[in-house]
């Protein structure tokens, strides 16, 4: 029999048909982890339409779904790994970290035709996971499945949340929490210190091998360049740069961007520490690791470009057999991050105030109205969504005026914008129905996913995540009989720090 008839016998027999490349790249890339059982899986939640989008038999993956994705049982066609990594974590690099806590079932070919990833993440010990139990908590669980997904209804490319599942069984963190396991989907789970765990051996051969395999898996029109590693790196700078100005867009913070946590294939990855901006601060850091603000919001574009800078000097041996010109080569595609994210972030934010043509005063304008926000201590995403009021006409301004602690904040701000918005083509009405695409009216707040993870952790109670599951599936929409939903929490619901879920 054929590998090929093989792997299509094999797909008629499991309901996850996979097809995994990654098993076969050369053995020191990744290690053998087969997931640890446990005692009393419980399936939270099944993603059916995702399920179906990568051509999955649903019906049977919900019905043993707990088991499966518990990592009880082990698929038919899976090939469970860990990935080898490196990374710099705050600037220090750490020659190998790899995968501590998540184990890559395998790869399947979706209904569009792309390989996606299906990992479990909290399964147990992995050759990598060194003191740690390998396992994670469930508030983790339910922050990444709700985050994930939310960044997908956004529009922001993201890792996807297949299942969530109650262990039955503790973990040990500075207190006793329930234990959880999430299944992501991704393009694929490689990093930036993908390639440094090789650079750092000096494996020149499997740098190769490596690139070769992400142009072939996600930048496949690089093949037959004739520098394609440099090209490479210019396609994963654009990714990464058009990536990080969304992320602004949104007011989103990463949380812990180190090199292990920077995807190539240019989806957002790892939700540890994660959140969204309430009031607008361009300095603000909610993860609780991130004590001289490394990663604040604001500081997550250069960051990125220090990221893409890390990754070319991995390549440097495949650019040019000249180190000097390869470094030269290199240099000059890092310089070019910061006009690209600049770029996609300006589009952006004008498309959030309503321009949607060119003159020269609009990067002022932008940042005329982020100041009025910072100074006025305004919420960032409610700012938005009421001057997509605004917009249709004076007489909407109220709303807005109200979410600054001084209304001469934004009232200086506002004539300039009207003047600028006249010029555009666009009605009013059509201009603030075009913003409402792109601003939104929901996001996963802070204080409601810590409200729904402390429900699920102290009380077994499921509901809030389901709501805001729900509600966070259709953020552009008003949804009327859920506007509790996009208010800005009470003082006393604030949720000022984050943690990661190790």
């Amino acid at each position: 029999m054929t590998e090929a008839s093989k792997r299509a016998q094999q797909a008629h027999n499991t309901p996850i048909p996979f097809d995994n490349s990654y098993a076969r790249l050369p053995a020191h890339f990744h290690a053998s982890a087969i997931p640890t059982p446990v005692a009393e899986p419980w399936l939270i939640k099944f993603n059916r339409p995702l399920a179906e989008e990568l051509g999955l038999d649903a019906d049977a993956l919900e019905r043993d779904g707990a088991a499966i994705f518990s990592g009880n049982q082990v698929p038919q066609g899976a090939e469970p790994l860990g990935m080898a990594y490196a990374g710099h974590q705050f600037g220090q690099f750490v020659p190998l970290l790899g995968d501590g806590r998540a184990i890559l079932l395998g790869e399947v070919i979706d209904r569009a035709g792309k390989r996606r990833d299906i990992q479990l993440k909290g399964a147990g010990k992995t050759p990598y996971s060194r003191r740690g139990d390998g396992r994670a908590a469930l508030g983790p669980v339910l922050r990444e499945y709700i985050v994930s997904e939310a960044m997908f209804a956004l529009g922001i490319p993201a890792t996807r949340a297949l299942a969530a599942v109650v262990t039955g069984e503790p973990v040990y963190r500075e207190q006793v929490l329930p234990g959880g396991v999430i299944t992501r989907v991704a393009a694929s789970h490689i990093r930036v210190g993908t390639f440094q765990f090789l650079a750092a051996r000096g494996d020149t051969d499997g740098l190769k091998t490596l690139a070769d395999y992400v142009i072939d898996r996600h930048y496949p029109n690089l093949k037959g360049s004739d520098r394609p590693y440099l090209d490479l790196i210019k396609a994963v700078v654009e990714r990464q740069a058009a990536l990080i100005a969304r992320w602004l867009c949104i007011g989103f913070i990463h949380g812990v961007m180190n090199t292990d946590n920077c995807s190539v294939s240019g989806e957002t990855i790892d939700f540890g520490p994660c959140a969204f901006l309430d009031a607008y601060d361009p300095t603000k850091v909610f993860s609780s690791i991130d004590r001289g603000g490394r990663y604040a919001y604001a500081s997550q574009p250069a960051i990125g470009q220090w990221n893409m800078a890390r990754l070319a000097e991995t390549l440097l041996p495949l650019i040019d057999p000249d180190p000097s010109e390869a470094v030269n080569l290199a240099n000059d595609v890092i310089a070019g991050y910061g006009p690209i994210f600049q770029a996609h972030w300006l589009a952006g934010m004008k498309a959030k105030i309503g321009l949607f043509t060119e003159e020269d005063g609009d990067l002022d304008l932008v940042q005329g109205l982020l100041t009025a926000m910072h100074q006025g201590g305004a919420d960032f995403t409610l700012t938005f969504r009421a001057l997509c009021d605004a917009a249709e006409s004076a007489g909407k301004d109220e709303p807005l005026k109200t979410l600054f602690a001084n209304p001469h904040q934004i009232e200086a701000w506002l004539p300039a914008w009207r003047e600028r918005t006249g010029r555009e083509p666009l009605s009013d009405a059509k201009t603030s129905a075009a913003m409402r695409t792109v601003n939104p009216a929901f996001i996963p707040r802070n204080h409601r996913i810590e409200q729904a993870i402390r429900a699920a952790e102290d009380d077994g109670d499921f509901s809030l995540f389901e709501a805001l599951n729900d509600v966070l599936a259709k953020p552009y929409e008003d949804q009327p009989k859920f506007a509790a939903y996009t208010a800005a929490p009470q003082p006393q619901e604030e949720v000022l720090r984050t943690f990661c879920g190790t």
